[in-house]
């Protein structure tokens, strides 16, 4: 009943029908229990004898269950948790006092004794940590002082007995609280930290698509200088894939920063739809992009795609592969500007994606020495393979001149069944 009363916005959230479905139960589950409770308050105090203080009781009542049961869609701002908490304690305090002070007994009941108990749940799980103990040794002084009364007017025996299940009902919920508060908190600290995670990989991903291009640009900004001095008329088409390859870059990095942009409004519409693209269709516009490897002639990679490859892998193991392919192109150009032919190979090997880049350049890299990069591209790439329980290799050619790049990447990640 306490939980379903206070339920805060999960950390998150999408508000999905079935969440909004669950909590719209749980709180008919507390309006159910709660109400016919502080009924019978007034059928029990109703009996006495001296009923001329009933009103503070209801209002007590009242301001507990408009703290408690309040739409939290359209609370508002300045119904904060410690005033929910406190107010209808302090109310339940004054009603206590003023029985006191009179002589006269009353102001316990179950529904008092549950909204406070509920109220002591909010305080606990909810209010701010000075708050919370503040609040929480409010709401449970006030839920043990109820049988006071019975005790200052008149001693009655089973005050005592009331007095200990309160007791006890107030470790329990404070304890339960407690707990949940734990819970909370390590539910939205993993929330914070898997969306920094997120965002460290968006960021990683925008640095890898910006340097595939600008390296591109370099490579055919050197081939226009060399066009135009030799070879005017074949000027034309390089400018061309220096155009495309700015373009990409820009759409590149427009579509990573909306996302995170996206990621700080807590939203996630239309965030797939501008997600740079990392998955095995994706690789072959990689590689027919990846034009100017042979220098002056223009050559382009080649793709050797195997039909045999499922079109349903994992996602993960699509972009690991579409990664490979693109840290792997981005070598060449830094690292192997005079290679003539690049080919690149989607095989499927039993249960296995391999991925394999080939190049048959002799090192002769031209780049500033800026452009070529920290050499931790294949590290990364280490790290994600092996992550999906895969292998890599970056190494020399055995049939000839070159280097080649060889991934093997297990459809069933671990832990993916």
């Amino acid at each position: 009943m306490n939980l379903a009363l206070d339920t805060k916005e999960p950390a998150g959230g999408d508000g999905s029908p079935p969440r909004a479905a669950r909590q719209g139960c749980l709180r008919v589950g507390g309006i159910i229990v709660l109400l016919p409770a502080c009924g019978t308050d007034f059928l029990l105090l109703g009996a006495e004898n001296d009923t001329g203080f009933l009103w503070l009781h209801l209002l007590s009542l009242l301001a507990g269950l408009t703290a408690l049961l309040w739409p939290v869609r359209h609370r508002p701002a300045w119904l904060t948790p410690q005033l929910r908490a406190g107010v209808p304690a302090l109310v339940a305090a004054a009603d206590v006092g003023t029985l006191i002070a009179t002589g006269r007994q009353g102001g316990f009941g179950p529904g008092q004794a549950a909204v406070l108990l509920s109220l002591l749940m909010v305080a606990v799980r909810t209010c701010t940590p000075g708050w919370a103990l503040a609040c929480g040794v409010l709401d449970g002084v006030v839920l043990l002082a109820l049988p006071l009364p019975y005790f200052v007017v008149q001693w009655e025996d089973s005050a005592l007995g009331v007095l200990a299940l309160l007791l006890l009902l107030t470790g329990i919920t404070a304890g339960l609280a407690a707990y949940l508060r734990t819970l909370d908190h390590r539910r939205t600290r993993a929330v914070t930290e898997t969306r920094r995670a997120e965002r460290l990989a968006m960021a990683a991903d925008l640095h890898d698509f910006v340097a595939h291009h600008v390296t591109g640009i370099l490579v055919q900004t050197q081939v226009a200088r060399m066009l135009g001095t030799d070879r005017p008329e074949r000027l034309d088409p390089v400018l061309a894939g220096i155009e495309r390859a700015a373009t990409e870059a820009l759409a590149s990095m427009r579509r990573t920063v909306g996302v995170l942009r996206e990621h700080d409004d807590g939203t996630g519409t239309g965030a797939a739809d501008r997600r740079p693209v990392g998955d095995l269709a994706g690789i072959d516009d990689l590689v027919r992009g990846f034009d100017g490897v042979g220098g002056v002639d223009g050559r382009t990679a080649l793709l050797h795609h195997d039909p045999s490859v499922p079109r349903d892998l994992p996602h993960e193991v699509q972009a690991a592969a579409f990664r490979v392919v693109q840290e792997s192109l981005t070598n060449v150009r830094r690292h192997a500007a005079d290679a003539t032919e690049v080919t690149v190979a989607l095989r499927w090997a039993g249960d296995a994606l391999e991925v394999s880049v080939r190049d048959d350049g002799r090192g002769g890299a031209v780049l500033p020495e800026a452009a070529r990069g920290g050499g931790f591209g294949l590290v990364g790439l280490t790290e994600r393979v092996t992550a999906l329980g895969g292998r890599i290799q970056a190494r020399g050619r055995t049939d000839g001149p070159g280097w080649e790049v060889v991934a093997v990447l297990p459809a069933a990640t671990p832990g993916g069944g």
